[in-house]
């Protein structure tokens, strides 16, 4: 078989489950933040008579009709959201969790007539150079969108813009792409060849050519779990603000060592290095401490306290080697069950 006749036959397997979100809201609130001299632009309107403000992408993975997407495509709770699939015909959307760590929602809708659901993909043995492929409602505008490219790298980590009012949010362990991936691809299916799907097309660099990341999809089907297991999405939470310790860190702080994680708070009112009543809290860590292993894994840039925590759950106990002032210490704690918040400063 040709590769052009592999990405054909990829491409044929996963399209009839993309689909199209699109986002939109009342035309009343729309008018009061246009300016007020000058005549307003003639703006589209969604069957409702909303006025839409943009797209993004998504893909079913159950006959029952959960989609996967970004959680930054749904993230206005003031908006209101559509889904079109393949046929274009129109389902309302219910959204059932946003991840509160990594970019990504789960929803439902009503899926097509004689629909059957492609079973995911993994990531794991993705490997540099292979080929991969990205659909979706490119632009918002143009629906089923294909762009093809290879891996660009593995387990990338960026800052991203997660929302209209600026907030930032860190991603890991990302794949970037050379595959085309624009504004409306968000949420889209990154497959490979054999027509798998192995990640959710998450973001591009603006001001660069052929730099896109996709969010491996082992973190989606995570979540896929908690919602049929326990009905919402579970995380573990720590309650400490910390800072990487590098050697700039080490210097501008007066650290003894140059890796860790030192528990700091931020310099605004209120702020606290350990949240009050958290599990970090409760098991004695301090402000100024620098965390320096967990479970026996030393903790560093490469390795940061946040990738330690991917990969354990509420109600697992981590033991933590502590330098604070001279002294080392050994501290015992319960995580607990993280509740999703609005965006703000990192918090682990």
């Amino acid at each position: 078989m040709s590769h052009e006749e592999e990405v054909i036959r990829a491409v044929e397997k996963i399209l009839p489950s993309v689909v199209s979100i699109t986002i939109s809201k009342h035309a009343d609130f729309v008018n009061r933040m246009l300016p007020i001299d000058g005549i307003a632009p003639e703006l589209p309107k969604d069957a409702d008579g909303n006025i839409r403000l943009g797209g993004g992408s998504g893909f079913i993975i159950s006959n029952d009709g959960l989609v996967l997407t970004n959680k930054h495509v749904i993230v206005d709770p003031e908006a209101q959201y559509a889904i079109f699939d393949q046929n274009g015909t129109r389902s309302d959307v219910q959204i059932l969790a946003r991840d509160p760590i990594h970019d990504v929602a789960i929803l439902k809708m009503t899926p097509p007539a004689n629909f059957s659901a492609v079973p995911l993909g993994n990531s794991r043995n993705l490997r540099l150079g292979q080929t991969v492929i990205a659909i979706g409602n490119a632009l918002g505008e143009f629906q089923s969108s294909v762009s093809t490219g290879v891996v660009s790298g593995l387990s990338r980590f960026i800052t991203a813009v997660s929302d209209m009012s600026g907030h930032h949010e860190r991603l890991r362990g990302l794949i970037q792409t050379d595959a085309a991936i624009n504004p409306g691809n968000s949420g889209g299916p990154l497959i490979n060849l054999h027509g798998e799907i192995i990640g959710i097309n998450a973001a591009v660099v603006f001001g660069a050519q052929n730099i896109g990341f996709a969010i491996p999809i082992e973190k989606a089907a995570r979540d896929l779990n908690d919602i049929q297991k326990y009905g919402r999405i579970r995380r573990p939470f720590l309650g400490v603000r910390y800072l990487l310790v590098n050697s700039a860190i080490q210097k501008q702080f007066g650290l003894p060592i140059n890796y860790g994680a030192f528990v700091v708070r931020e310099m605004v009112p209120g702020d606290h290095a350990i949240i009050p009543d958290s599990p970090a809290d409760k098991a004695g860590i301090r402000e100024g401490d620098i965390l320096l292993a967990c479970n026996g894994k030393s903790i560093n840039e490469k390795t940061s306290l946040e990738d330690m925590l991917e990969n354990t759950n509420p109600g697992d106990t981590l033991t933590f080697s502590i330098l604070r002032g001279n002294e080392k210490l050994s501290i015992t704690v319960e995580l607990k069950e993280r509740r999703e918040v609005k965006p703000e400063a990192p918090r682990e």
